[in-house]
């Protein structure tokens, strides 16, 4: 699935949901799965971000205990195509209640086979491509009261050589500080915006409404995730908690703006 921009300089491609390619007047901006450090290009942490082993892959809700792995289950379902025009496609991913679902990761790195969770959810992702970036939009409707997180995981072409750097609030962080953070990512509070400043090829300025944290993270050279998060879970406890998350208002939206520039 294919969208060209309006001035012909950009183009997408999509595959069942997930952004595989965006290349700006033929520079690729989005990571190649086929190339080292992760296996996707992007994709969606709900109704919770982070692991959930150390508590027995157990999330605590009002309505009790229920089994969820790394992330949430969102990823395990699949996305059906409502809308496409000649600029945006809209894709949704709906969710019954008390589900269970089978989880990819069992059985080589998961002990639960099985997630649930107790409420009916809506989930609509929008791609809109315009002539100066991309628009990424979700839309989560809910029970109101369901508690969430809610995390939007790209993951972005490097050239290699460990020169690029992130800036934030007069601050900057480089690659190998971002390799040295691990597994845990490393976290940016309390901003909407962030830049991705390279040698040379398109920059780009990272802008979004509604999660106001992101997470950075890569084991390698040649990719980085910028993660647009609502609330960054690793923070010292066995349990994720209840401090952490949002609660619906039955439709709560949020939106990732991507603009390449030089």
């Amino acid at each position: 699935m294919i969208l060209i921009s309006k001035d012909k300089n950009s183009i997408i491609k999509m595959d069942k949901g997930e952004l595989i390619s965006y290349k700006k007047n033929g520079e690729e901006l989005i990571h190649q799965k086929t190339n080292p450090g992760w296996r996707n290009s992007d994709t969606e942490m709900f109704p919770i971000i982070g692991p959930t082993n150390a508590n027995n892959f157990i999330v605590t809700t009002p309505k009790g205990n229920y089994n969820q792995d790394q992330h949430g289950l969102l990823r395990e379902l699949e996305y059906t195509l409502l809308d496409q025009n000649d600029t945006s496609f809209v894709f949704q991913k709906k969710y019954t209640a008390y589900t269970a679902i089978e989880n990819s990761k069992y059985p080589n790195k998961s002990t639960v086979r099985l997630v649930s969770w107790p409420y009916n959810f809506s989930f609509q992702k929008k791609i809109e491509l315009q002539n100066n970036g991309l628009k990424i939009s979700f839309e989560i409707s809910a029970e109101k009261g369901m508690p969430f997180m809610l995390g939007y995981h790209p993951a972005f072409m490097l050239k290699g050589n460990l020169d690029e750097i992130i800036e934030f609030k007069n601050q900057s962080i480089t690659i190998p500080k971002i390799i040295e953070g691990g597994s845990k990512a490393y976290s940016i509070l309390n901003t909407n915006k962030l830049k991705l400043i390279k040698k040379e090829g398109y920059n780009l300025s990272i802008e979004t409404k509604g999660f106001n944290n992101f997470m950075l993270w890569t084991e390698v050279s040649n990719m980085l995730c910028i993660e647009p998060i609502t609330a960054y879970p690793y923070v010292g406890e066995k349990m994720l908690s209840e401090k952490l998350f949002n609660k619906s208002n039955g439709i709560d939206t949020f939106e990732v703006l991507i603009t390449p520039y030089k």
